[in-house]
């Protein structure tokens, strides 16, 4: 027996629910099927998701972006110094390689919109490359439809379209057609090709489906990650996903491609925009320089002057160095007054300076390239925004202050040369002085020739800048390098195998192990006799729940499903789990009650809740007592149901009978059985209560008492009738019988209660219903290491 001191409130509140680790551990190693049947479904369930779901792979290309011969000498400072960590223009390639426009250029090239898949077990499989036998040709489809059907490919190289759809327009139609044969079917004229990895007595089942151009472009852009390598570098990772390798490494080749492209358009533009100026004025200055020749010739038929090199050969030759020099100077000069009225002429406000003009200027020069450069930037962001961009604004102000800062050079430069002409020509008029005395006709003469050499110098001058200019074009190198082809790994990036079956594993046992836990947690029952060790009354004993023999897999023990006469279990010489529980519980119950043979006991039980088992511990811990060879007698007074008369077959006779007065002695009524006596209930009656307050009851219970060594009483529930209360006067031991997982913990405190204030005499407990299958609650703690099975014969 042992007995337990009462702590406070306070300490029974917060320890009355303490559970620790281990026994969570034992509580789920308990329940081990469930987290076997939880990882079962929870690794099918996994292996499942993995052959249901498509393959991902990821392709990753390098590129590099090859700096900016023309970018300001400061810009280069500042990213020495490491001021600029990332050159502005890389920034602007990594977000010009994700556009749009870009994306849908790549969508043409390799007729992405057009998709090919092959039914499979779990999911489709994408037919692309090498894989794909034919290619369709959607002619009458504009770019935002949709369109699919299936195509049955048949060995004869003959096709069968069926299941066609075009933007969700289902038509049953099925057409019979040819492979290079354009068929009109009802979502438009059909052209299939062969591809060129077709072989003759190919039999294949394709689905076909064609998307907007707009929505495939839209998602190849969400694809392309595109990351600097390094903040010192110009080198780029470009990495596009895609169920098809081959799919990925075309788009990644595709990209590059169509970015070199537009890259060397815009660099044209600037090229082209000059040859037009150029082209513009060499039909001016043909055209001005033909009138001059045409009047010196006119001159010299109508006035026959000789040659003027033959008159003042000295001073012509003066004339002529100084007059060379003049127009070298008048060429800058025309082409400075030509820029600045261009750039003043608000029709020119957004177009392209020519760059290669003429001026000898190198800072002109500079200024005109990186003005070109800026316009382009601000055309292009234009291109995909409007006026009211912030960024295309700062670009407007910007070539606003480059126009102001090119005009003013261009004052000071025509200043300078204005200055150096004049100077010539000081030196030119000096020379023309010396040949005064040359005839009227060689002064005209030399007059026109000068506007002649001048005409033709700016002529050929074009002419060479054009032929510089058309060299440009045509040797425009690619803006960015190749380092790296597409590549990557086999394996796919989605899903990782390993990380779904390991989150699946986890799953599988978290899933039970939060169930059980939390059931735990919520549990406000008695699980079991650590939560009895808070209550001073003392404990004799716990019984474990019956079960029957275990065949096969049982997620939860199941009670004996058992004839009631059957339910006695104490047998003798049994030294299994059940007969060695009922034995301590016989042990503790004669050391309360004393051991003197002398004495014959009356024994009640009780309990709270109905169903607590007290019957089946009254039979069985009455034959219990009757195998010491002990006089044992066992009374159903549960008059209002009668549990223990099962035992004996529920006789219609019994002790309701002689105490209502229907039998003359109770002794008649006795029925013997499992070596001990049985006094069964009879017919229930209708007052229970006023017959045991009858004088026979009284009379019965003082005879009793002096026949029989033990009387074991099965008494209703207290709290619920009167007939426990009533039955307690003649007990000397009251065994309070408390279910496992029934009888909640709210009410520890009244049985507290009632021991403190001798209810019931000498009040013990019982736990009954402890399953040993689950660990904790067992007979883990019970004290039965040797095994379920020890002490049972083999024979």
């Amino acid at each position: 027996m042992e007995r337990y001191h009462l702590k406070t409130d306070n300490q029974q509140s917060s320890t009355g629910n303490k559970f620790r680790v281990k026994d969570y551990f034992f509580l789920c190693i308990g329940h081990w099927p469930w987290f076997i049947i939880s990882l079962l479904i929870a690794m099918g369930g996994a292996v499942l998701y993995l052959k249901c779901t498509p393959k991902v792979y990821t392709r990753t290309a390098s590129i590099l972006i090859k700096a900016n011969d023309n970018s300001l000498d400061s810009d280069q400072q500042l990213k020495e110094l490491g001021i600029i960590q990332s050159p502005s223009n890389v920034t602007n390639e990594i977000l010009s390689l994700q556009t749009t426009p870009v994306a849908k250029e790549i969508v043409g090239l390799l007729s992405l919109e057009v998709n090919y898949l092959r039914e499979g077990t779990f999911h489709d499989e994408v037919i692309y490359g090498i894989h794909r036998p034919i290619t369709v040709l959607f002619a009458d489809l504009n770019d935002n439809e949709t369109a699919s059907l299936y195509i049955h490919l048949k060995a004869d190289s003959s096709l069968v379209l069926s299941d066609m759809r075009r933007n969700n327009e289902l038509f049953e139609d099925k057409i019979t057609m040819r492979l290079g044969q354009t068929k009109q079917t009802p979502i438009g004229n059909l052209t299939i090709l062969p591809s060129p990895y077709y072989k003759y007595g190919t039999t294949d089942q394709i689905k076909v489906s064609r998307s907007p151009i707009d929505a495939v472009a839209n998602s190849i852009k969400g694809k392309i990650s595109v990351k600097l390598r390094d903040n010192n570098s110009t080198i780029l990772d470009i990495s596009y996903t895609d169920v098809s390798v081959n799919r990925a490494e075309d788009v990644l080749n595709a990209l590059v491609t169509v970015y070199n492209e537009n890259w060397v358009k815009d660099r044209n533009r600037i090229t082209v925009s000059t040859n037009e100026f150029i082209k513009d004025r060499l039909g001016v200055i043909e055209q001005e320089l033909g009138n001059v020749e045409q009047n010196i010739s006119n001159y010299k038929s109508e006035h026959l002057v000789p040659d003027v090199q033959q008159v003042g050969s000295m001073a012509i030759s003066q004339a002529n160095t100084a007059e060379q020099e003049s127009n070298a100077l008048s060429n800058q000069i025309y082409m400075i007054r030509y820029i600045r009225s261009y750039l003043l002429d608000g029709q020119h406000e957004n177009q392209l300076l020519p760059s290669n003009s003429g001026i000898g200027s190198s800072t002109i020069g500079r200024q005109i390239e990186e003005y070109n450069e800026i316009l382009l930037q601000r055309n292009n962001h234009l291109a995909n925004s409007s006026l009211q961009n912030p960024l295309v604004m700062d670009l407007d102000q910007h070539l606003a202050t480059l126009r102001r800062s090119i005009i003013q050079s261009l004052d000071n430069e025509l200043a300078i040369l204005s200055t150096q002409q004049k100077n010539i020509r000081s030196d030119y008029d000096q020379a023309i002085a010396k040949i005064a005395s040359n005839p009227q006709q060689a002064k005209y003469l030399l007059s026109v020739e000068r506007q002649q050499k001048v005409k033709e110098s700016l002529y050929l001058f074009l002419l060479q800048k054009r032929e510089e200019n058309e060299l440009s074009q045509a040797f425009t190198a690619y803006n960015t390098r190749l380092i790296e082809p597409p590549h990557g790994s086999m394996a796919p990036t989605s899903p990782v195998q390993n990380t779904i079956l390991f989150y699946a594993f986890c799953l599988g046992l978290a899933f039970p192990a939060f169930i059980l836990i939390g059931k735990e947690i919520l549990n406000t029952s008695v699980r079991s006799r650590k939560d009895l060790e808070l209550l001073n009354v003392p404990f004799v004993g716990e019984i474990p729940l019956a079960q029957t023999e275990k065949k096969g897999f049982q997620l939860v023990p199941k009670r004996e499903k058992i004839k009631e006469k059957s339910k006695i279990l104490i047998t003798d010489k049994s030294r299994n789990i059940m007969n060695e529980s009922f034995r301590v519980v016989r042990t503790n119950m004669e050391f309360i009650l004393g051991f003197n043979d002398n004495h014959h006991r009356i024994i009640m039980q009780t309990s709270i809740n109905p169903g607590s088992g007290k019957t089946f511990i009254t039979a069985n811990l009455a034959v219990a007592m009757g195998l010491k060879g002990k006089k044992v007698l066992a009374v159903d007074l549960d008059l209002r149901k009668g549990s223990l008369s099962v035992y004996v077959d529920s006789p219609h006779r019994g002790i309701s009978n002689f105490l209502s007065g229907q039998e003359p002695d109770y002794k008649s009524l006795i029925v013997r059985q499992n070596g001990i006596d049985f006094l069964p209930c009879g017919t229930l009656p209708p007052n229970p209560s006023e017959l045991l307050f009858s004088p026979r009851f009284q009379k019965m219970m003082e005879e009793i008492r002096e026949i029989y060594d033990y009387v074991f009483i099965d008494c209703p529930p207290v709290e619920i009738v009167a007939d426990a209360t009533i039955i307690s006067h003649y007990a000397d031991l009251t065994l309070f019988i408390i279910r496992a997982k029934i009888l909640d913990r709210s009410f520890l405190p009244d049985i507290e209660r009632w021991y403190n204030e001798k209810k019931y005499k000498n009040l013990c407990i019982i736990l009954n219903g402890t399953e040993n299958f689950s660990g904790y609650y067992g007979y883990h703690k019970y004290g039965y290491y040797y095994g379920k099975d020890y002490g049972i014969s083999n024979s």
